[in-house]
C-alpha cells in the first residue's frame, strides 16, 4: 500500500470490477480517455486478468482510495504502464471514476503518490503521459506536480466526432520534488 494524507493507493481486486465497468461505461468519465465503445463484463474481466499477468515492476494499475468518515472509498485508478527496464521510463495514467470526488484535488494527490512510487520505489528516470488538448484541468494539475509539456501530436485522436491534438508531458526524476 502507498499511503498519503487521507489517500492511499492499493492493488486492484476482482471485487473492484463492477465499479470499473460502471466508470468505463459512463460517457462523462471516459470523455478524456482513449475509449469510444461500451465495455462488457467479459471485456473488463479479460482486462483484469491481463493486469494480473503483468509483473508489478513492468507496470501496475492501483486503486485510489480516500478516507472519509473512517471508511476507505475507492474513487478511481492510477497506474504506471509499459515500464521500460533499460531506459527506466513509464507511462502514467489516471482516472477518477466517482464524479462526486471530481475537482477536490484527489487526482493531484494520487499523481504525487504515483510519482513517489515511480521514482522512489521503482527507480524510474522519466515518467510521461498523454493528455487531450481540451483537458485543461488535467494539464494544469500535471504542471502543478512538475510535469513539463514536451510536444503536441496533431490530430492524433478521434473522439466524439472530431480529431483532437494530444499533448505529451513528462517529468524526470531530477525535476521531481517530493511534497
Amino acid at each position: 500500500m502507498i499511503l498519503g494524507e487521507n489517500i492511499r493507493l492499493r492493488a486492484i481486486e476482482r471485487e473492484d470490477i463492477p465499479r470499473f465497468l460502471r466508470w468505463m461505461n459512463d460517457p462523462e468519465v471516459i470523455q478524456f480517455l482513449l475509449m469510444n465503445s461500451p465495455l462488457s463484463s467479459a471485456m473488463e474481466e479479460q482486462w483484469f486478468e491481463r493486469q494480473l499477468s503483468t509483473p508489478p515492476h513492468l507496470g501496475q494499475i492501483l486503486a485510489i482510495e480516500v478516507l472519509e468518515n473512517n471508511e476507505w472509498i475507492h474513487i478511481g485508478n492510477a497506474g504506471l504502464h509499459d515500464v521500460e527496464p533499460v531506459d527506466l521510463n513509464a507511462e502514467f495514467g489516471i482516472v477518477i471514476g466517482e464524479k462526486a470526488y471530481w475537482n477536490k484535488g484527489y487526482g493531484k494527490k494520487a499523481t504525487r503518490l504515483m510519482l513517489q512510487h515511480g521514482f522512489g520505489d521503482l527507480n524510474l528516470h522519466r515518467i510521461y503521459l498523454y493528455v487531450f488538448v481540451n483537458n485543461q484541468r488535467a494539464m494544469k494539475a500535471y504542471e502543478g506536480v512538475g510535469f513539463t509539456k514536451e510536444g503536441v501530436l496533431r490530430d492524433a485522436v478521434y473522439k466524439n466526432g472530431r480529431y483532437l491534438d494530444v499533448v505529451l508531458m513528462s517529468i524526470l526524476r531530477s525535476e521531481w520534488k517530493e511534497n
